[in-house]
């Protein structure tokens, strides 16, 4: 198992009453995975998006399908108790008819992560996959990579830092600040504070 967050900005993450205060928002984006889950979190606040922090979850290969769901619910729960998200956002399931057992595999992870969204009193929202590529590049249709380089566009970050999983969750949080502004007619302008490599064990 690896937990290995890509970036990490220099200033402290809010606590969540001091971010109440200050109606501020913080988004997790995740793009779970048996082999790799990717999450990406931001933080919605004074009309800026900052990114906090993204990375995977990768489970051990060789390792039984329970123990692996194990990691990943540990690993996510961890991360959703030290940052404290108000909202959660996962794409909406696609089931192709060639790969059913893909989807059904990947139900299990999807799971455990809406259980611990009910577990931790975390909002949970979900998109189609382009509607998110559609708010963020404006096409629907944009591949992965297309949508990765407009994530890093817009974080103002190296996209070569980003793998692809951690991308589109990054780009799951992002997606959703458009979406919920529309509706409002409103749009936040996006603004990273400086961000630096991290590990974590």
């Amino acid at each position: 198992m690896r937990l290995s967050p890509v970036d990490k900005p220099a200033c402290r993450p809010a606590s969540p009453a001091k971010r109440g205060e200050q109606a501020g928002m913080r988004i997790l984006g995740v793009d779970p995975g048996l082999k790799t889950t990717g999450y990406g979190l931001i933080d919605v606040e004074r009309n800026q998006i900052t990114l906090k922090e993204a990375g995977t979850i990768e489970p051990k290969s060789r390792d039984t399908l329970e123990n692996r769901i194990d990691c990943v619910y540990r690993n996510l729960d961890a991360i959703l108790q030290q940052h404290h998200p108000d909202v959660m956002v996962l794409e909406k399931l696609y089931t192709h008819y060639k790969h059913p057992t893909t989807a059904c595999l990947l139900g299990h992870i999807r799971g455990v992560i809406c259980l611990l969204c009910a577990q931790r009193r975390i909002q949970l929202k979900e998109y189609p996959v382009k509607r998110i590529r559609k708010a963020l590049t404006g096409n629907g249709n944009a591949s992965k990579l297309q949508t990765c380089g407009m994530v890093a566009h817009l974080l103002k970050i190296d996209g070569q830092q980003l793998n692809l999983d951690a991308s589109d969750a990054l780009a799951l949080a992002l997606g959703h600040v458009p979406i919920l502004k529309s509706r409002a007619g409103q749009l936040y302008p996006v603004k990273a504070c400086p961000v630096y490599p991290a590990q974590r064990d």
